[in-house]
């Protein structure tokens, strides 16, 4: 299989130099004022409403302008394993293969849509490594969202680990990391942000202004997994270029305050898993 994950093993530690954040271009965007330009938002609603787990995907997720799975063709994908012992999917080789396709996870991973209370509605829930039949593999995955026509500018919500009223849990925080990729699979943009507890909105456009992407793959290492909603694009193809008061463009939409980015920066182990056809 074409994204089978390989046999790498590598050890990365705390160098804040050495984090591959590249934002050339593609940069945040408050998600409030791209809701009020884009035309299309993705809720997952055309699913029936089920508690969790709810449905485990064995395609990708169709909408209208839109598709939702695990991950690109081409890729190469592996898992970071923190010092916790909790494990994320991660991406080793985000090059994709021309023009940019999606695949699915194997059997018991991938993705699951399901009814979410902190959402109040049905979202996206990206399957990690443990798998979909236990709680430690829901929201812990990689998940792919194609667009069926290049966009400017695109959102999503995310939500994290819930409120924890008594205290009982460590405060820790995870983060999200964004790769923006072109319709020939060439990697735009690698972007990470802290994630709030609870809901947090995030928002991203073109430098240029220009519709440059085709998909992008949202990967986590929250403590509690991450499920996604609300995604913001354009239904129709785009001309021109997005106008907006350049001194606004990053209100809002980074949290780069709100938690530790655990990519790199965690000590932390990133071993490639074998995938089944």
């Amino acid at each position: 299989m074409n994204s089978a994950y390989g046999l790498a093993l590598c050890l990365a530690t705390f160098f804040p130099s050495a984090v591959p954040v590249s934002a050339d271009q593609v940069r945040p965007r408050p998600y409030a004022a791209l809701k009020q330009v884009l035309d299309a938002v993705e809720g997952f609603d055309s699913w029936p409403k089920r508690a969790e787990p709810g449905y485990l995907l064995q395609a990708p997720h169709r909408g209208d302008g839109i598709r939702v799975a695990s991950h690109f063709k081409g890729q190469t994908l592996g898992i970071v394993t923190q010092s916790s012992g909790a494990r994320f999917d991660t991406i080793t080789n985000a090059q994709a293969t021309a023009p940019l396709s999606l695949v699915m996870g194997p059997d018991g991973q991938g993705l699951a849509v399901a009814y979410h209370n902190g959402f109040g509605t049905n979202a996206a829930f990206p399957i990690g490594p443990d798998g979909f039949a236990v709680i430690s593999g829901r929201g812990e995955g990689a998940l792919a969202i194609l667009f069926d026509h290049d966009q400017r500018a695109t959102g999503f919500l995310a939500h994290s680990d819930y409120a924890d009223p008594l205290g009982t849990r460590p405060a820790r925080r995870g983060a999200i990391e964004v790769v923006f990729m072109s319709r020939e699979g060439h990697v735009l943009a690698r972007i990470e942000a802290g994630l709030e507890q609870g809901i947090t909105a995030l928002g991203f456009e073109t430098a240029s202004g220009a519709p440059e992407i085709a998909g992008l793959v949202i990967l986590n290492t929250d403590p509690g997994g991450i499920a996604v909603d609300d995604i913001l694009f354009a239904r129709a193809p785009m001309v021109g270029k997005m106008q907006h008061p350049a001194q606004n463009w990053r209100t809002d939409s980074w949290h780069a305050g709100s938690g530790t980015i655990a990519f790199l920066h965690a000590r932390k182990t990133s071993q490639n898993l074998p995938r089944q056809p």
